[in-house]
C-alpha cells in the first residue's frame, strides 16, 4: 500500500477509471454480440439499428481512451461489411 499522500489519490483514482473502462468494455461487447445475433438472423432493419448501436458505443468508448481511435475504426470498418453482405 502506497505511504505517500499523491500515492494513495493516484492509486484511488486508477480503482474508479478500472471500473469504468470495465462496465465501457462491457457496453461495446454487449452491443458487438447484439449485432452479430442481428447479423444472423438477416433482418435488414434490425442489423441497420445494432450497427448504430455498436458504432455509437465503440466511439464514446474511443473517446473516453477506452479505446485507441484506430481499433474502433477497424471493428466499426469490419462490422459494417458484414452488416453489408
Amino acid at each position: 500500500m502506497a505511504n505517500i499522500k499523491s500515492a494513495e489519490k493516484q492509486a484511488r483514482q486508477a480503482l474508479v477509471r478500472k471500473d469504468r473502462n470495465q462496465k465501457t468494455k462491457s457496453a461495446v461487447r454487449t452491443a458487438e454480440k447484439k449485432l452479430r445475433t442481428a447479423i444472423a438472423t438477416g433482418d435488414k432493419a434490425a442489423k441497420a439499428a445494432a450497427l448504430s448501436a455498436f458504432s455509437s458505443a465503440i466511439d464514446k468508448a474511443a473517446q473516453k481512451g477506452v479505446y485507441k481511435r484506430q481499433t474502433a475504426s477497424r471493428k466499426i470498418g469490419r462490422m459494417s461489411i458484414q452488416v453489408s453482405k
